[in-house]
């Protein structure tokens, strides 16, 4: 190992001038030194800066070995431990064949931070390539890329220049054996590998390899994340192959983070389509498939977009045709109309007309336009799922995904899986001893993490129990503060009332108690995950993806579920009014305003939703460019001379593995609220659209200037929140029927429209959906506090909304046969909408198939020259094989493989 130590700095940096010209010839240019200026020295500058090579490389001191991760560690307390565990680290890591180089921290800018380097050596990497049956090129592919579009010039303001979008040819690709690597286009070993599939291999040999003694066996000293989690390394990661903002002077490096930067995360770049193939080709196949999942989704938002703005458009246009509004509005109808009271003691009687704001707002969003697009976002969420299939498999065949399942489950298993399970036994296939979790640890971990998940889902509901309680509590008091908005508070009682008020309250409340119990819950499902010990990376994340979802989904969607359906379904009637704990409680159940309970849906769905995605910009965007600006601004003062690469990559916000969990969590979520409630909000698309579009952008300025350049993996699909998309969408339209049914004032209307009005119109219907009761037996505790309130109504009734016979009656009180009719209809409409919207969703799923003709095609194709291949390989080395056996004598026994080999097959 090249350590760079006991030298003085001055006479190193000599030692290696002659052994970096080749890569900083071109330096002094780029500083603004011309040729000349080289024999001097310039103001300020000292001796040792003129010969100091350019730093900000990639490279190793010779220049010619790439540095492919990079180990960093500072001296401390327990440096005697820490420095003895990094010895038989490194050791190891050396026996595996890997090359390392040390930076003093003399060389640091800090003086305190060590930097190893690590390169894998072509022999290593032909090894774990092998291993890790990693597909490389062994053709270029003969098959077009694509066909002439009509009209496809109208897409060129939105596309990159090619050599972005397609940083390589098509090729095709085999799995790759290190003994036949003259089967392959290896044209330079030292790029034969991209950086990404080189940072891979690398740290699948960090994670397994040990740190104990030689001679000892001790299986929880092994992997790079126990050296990182007990302090011995602060950091691993690979490195960024040049600044963001800049080019690589070095004609080796890529510049693909700079590539990136410009055409990817730049916010002006908002419109064009993203550089899928370069970022899967930097950051490898698992961040290129979120990044292809959350575009195609921005993509398909559009459609949706457009058709909740043409509903709410309906809504406003016909405005002035809302015959119900008018009524309530109408100070001879809404005016005449006395309400009874809508709590105990402090709820004084009110006049009908007092809602006339809020019933145009409710008919804005509840309108005849609400049901078609309830139904067309039923149809919008299956072509969205199957045409997201399509474009999956797509790019599954053009990045070598076709076959990986079995090698991620095989492959990938956890370090921690095998260090923690100690009993072993008979693989029965391959024929191998293996780690196992006995079935009674496995069993009583289950049975832990499931009670542990179900108490704090429990704990969410009684925290919507309690905003629920503070919904009545609170109800009260504010209309005894705005009790009669029309003679005492004109200016402000018209636009708040005792209503909005709070739900205001109760959204904002609900909303701060979803994001501390998220804060809580995010470390209690990490543990319990963790404690179950999943045997595969892909299993833990699924499992974690679960959990996670659970309990977003009853965090997010409780408060929702509430107000939609069951607020105002039971309330009971004057004089027998329901009670939430019982009438000792005098907590007594919400009703809904005359309009309906959809305004109050509408309102905390964009309380909930807007203040979720505003809170996730402020952390993902502000806060980070905050930062970024100051160390970018001395950053950028400093020439690359000053900094090494390792340095400035070193002070990057690490990329946990969950990293993309949280990101596919955030956008689960966000499809929940435009599916499940997006009948009470068509504006809600639009929402998440403007929010998505800058999500990609602020992801992707994240990915290129905040994070540490993450390690390459791989992933298929996007894993188990496909399963979870389609269980929301089968749920969405289950949602949406319902509020349309039951929370929505649609059916009622259409009843009394089509039924109960000989003029086919809609006056009248305010009077008929409101019954009246006998104010002289309302009991005393469901009657105002304040008598002056309502001794000026000269009525001897008041209204309220059910369809209940009048008193005299001799059914009085109890449910007319219009509610009954009513309650008919709404069930025939939930069941011809689902009916109708599931025919047609899974008629639709079947006629379009999950993967497109041309990409079967052109895997059957890419077997078949596989095969051919093979053979005629195989057939031509057996010919010479043949030959060469008739010219010369047999060979003598083949010499033993060199020691590195053995420990490096030892290590796999």
């Amino acid at each position: 190992m090249n350590r760079i130590t006991g030298k003085a700095k001055d006479e190193t940096l000599i030692e290696l001038q002659h052994a970096t010209e080749s890569q900083t010839g071109d330096e002094n240019s780029g500083n603004g030194i011309n040729s000349l200026s080289d024999r001097t020295t310039l103001p300020g500058h000292t001796e040792t800066e003129k010969l100091q090579p350019n730093r900000d490389t990639v490279f190793f001191k010779d220049g010619k070995r790439r540095i492919d991760f990079v180990l960093s560690y500072v001296d401390d307390k327990d440096g005697e431990k820490k420095q003895e565990r990094r010895r038989e680290f490194e050791a190891n890591l050396e026996k595996a064949g890997l090359e390392l180089e040390l930076d003093d921290k003399t060389d640091s800018k800090d003086q305190k931070t060590y930097f190893l380097k690590i390169h894998a050596p072509w022999d290593v990497l032909a090894t774990y390539g092998d291993v890790l049956k990693i597909k490389v090129p062994f053709k270029e592919s003969d098959i077009p890329h694509g066909q002439d579009v009509p009209l496809e010039w109208l897409s060129h303001p939105f596309r990159l220049p090619q050599e972005i979008m397609r940083p390589q040819p098509d090729y095709f690709t085999h799995p790759f054996d290190k003994s036949k690597t003259d089967f392959f286009l290896i044209n330079d070993k030292d790029t034969f590998f991209p950086p990404s599939t080189r940072n891979r291999i690398v740290f699948y040999i960090l994670a397994r390899c040990p740190y104990y003694k030689e001679g000892r066996k001790d299986k929880c000293k092994t992997g790079i994340k126990r050296l990182l989690s007990n302090g011995t390394y602060a950091a691993a990661f690979p490195l960024h192959d040049c600044r963001y903002w800049k080019k690589g002077k070095n004609v080796k490096c890529e510049s693909e983070r700079f590539n990136l930067y410009k055409n990817w995360a730049s916010f002006l770049c908002f419109y064009k389509e993203q550089p899928l193939n370069l970022i899967r080709k930097y950051y490898g196949e698992k961040i290129g498939i979120y990044f292809a999942w959350l575009g195609f989704y921005t993509e398909m938002l559009f459609f949706a977009a457009v058709m909740g703005v043409i509903c709410f458009t309906y809504g406003v246009l016909s405005y002035e045709d809302n015959i119900s509004s008018h009524e309530i509005c109408d100070a001879n109808i809404g005016g005449s109309i006395v309400m009874c009271p809508l709590c105990d003691k402090k709820c004084p009687f009110w006049k009908l007309n007092s809602t006339c704001l809020s019933s145009w707002q409710s008919h804005l969003f509840d309108n005849e336009g609400t049901v078609f697009f309830a139904i067309f976002m039923g149809i919008w969420v299956t072509l969205f799922l199957e045409f997201w299939k399509r474009r999956q498999a797509r790019l599954e065949y053009e990045w070598d995904l076709v076959d990986f399942e079995e090698e991620q489950q095989q492959l990938q298993t956890r370090p921690e899986f095998e260090f923690t399970c100690t009993n072993r036994r008979l693989n029965k296939i391959t024929k191998e001893m293996e780690p196992y979790l006995p079935a009674s640890s496995k069993c009583a971990r289950f049975c832990f993490s499931s009670a542990t998940v179900i108490f704090w889902i429990a704990l969410i509901v009684t925290c919507i129990i309690g905003v629920i309680a503070y919904r009545l509590a609170v109800y009260a008091a504010f209309a005894s503060i705005i009790s009669d908005p029309v003679k005492e508070i004109q200016v402000v009682g018209r636009f708040i009332t005792p209503q909005l008020a709070t739900s205001v309250t109760a959204s904002c409340i609900n909303f701060v108690i979803i994001m501390i119990l998220n804060l809580l819950y995010e470390r209690v499902a990490i543990w319990i995950t963790d404690m179950e010990i999943p045997k595969t990376h892909l299993e833990y994340e699924n499992r974690l993806t679960m959990k996670m979802f659970m309990f977003q989904f009853v965090n997010y969607y409780s408060s929702c579920f509430y107000m939609a359906f069951f607020k105002g379904k039971f309330v009971g009637y004057p004089g027998d009014y329901s009670y939430m704990f019982g009438k000792w409680s005098r907590l007594r159940n919400e009703e809904c305003d005359p309009g309906g309970c959809l305004i109050e849906l509408t309102t905390q769905l964009v309380i909930v939703m807007a203040g979720k995605q505003l809170w996730g910009n402020i952390q993902e965007a502000l806060l980070p460019l905050i930062r970024n600006w100051w160390s970018s601004r001395r950053a950028r003062r400093n020439p690359e001379n000053h900094y090494s690469r390792c340095e400035q990559d070193h002070v990057l916000l690490n990329f946990s593995q969950l990293g993309l969990f949280y990101e596919y969590l955030e956008m689960v979520i966000q499809f929940g609220f435009i599916t499940l409630f997006v009948a009470s909000f068509p504006l809600a698309p639009l929402l998440a659209l403007f929010n998505n579009i800058l999500e990609i952008r602020v992801d992707a300025w994240k990915f290129t200037t905040q994070f540490k350049r993450p390690v390459a993996s791989k992933a298929r699909n996007i894993g188990a929140w496909q399963e979870i998309l389609n269980a929301v969408a089968i749920l969405s339209v289950v949602t949406n029927a319902f509020i349309m049914a039951f929370t929505s004032d649609m059916i009622p209307r259409m009843v009394y429209l089509y039924a109960y009005n000989k003029e086919s119109s809609m006056t009248g219907y305010v009077n008929n959906s409101l019954s009246i009761y006998d104010i002289s037996l309302i009991p005393q505790d469901n009657m105002p506090e304040d008598k002056d309130s309502w001794r000026d109504y000269v009525n001897t009734t008041c209204r309220y909304r059910d369809y209940r016979y009048p008193p005299g009656h001799q059914r009085e009180y109890t449910h007319t046969m219009q509610f009954w009719h009513i309650l008919a209809a709404k069930m025939a409409f939930i069941i011809i909408m689902e009916h109708v919207v599931f025919v047609v969703k899974f008629f639709v799923a079947w006629m379009i198939p999950d993967i497109p003709s041309d990409v079967k095609a052109r895997i059957k194709r890419e077997r078949y020259l596989i095969q051919e291949y093979l053979h005629n390989y195989e057939v031509e080395r057996l010919k010479i094989q043949m030959s060469a056996s008739f010219i010369t004598e047999p060979e003598t026994e083949m010499p033993s493989t060199p020691d590195k080999h053995e420990m490096l097959s030892e290590c796999l």
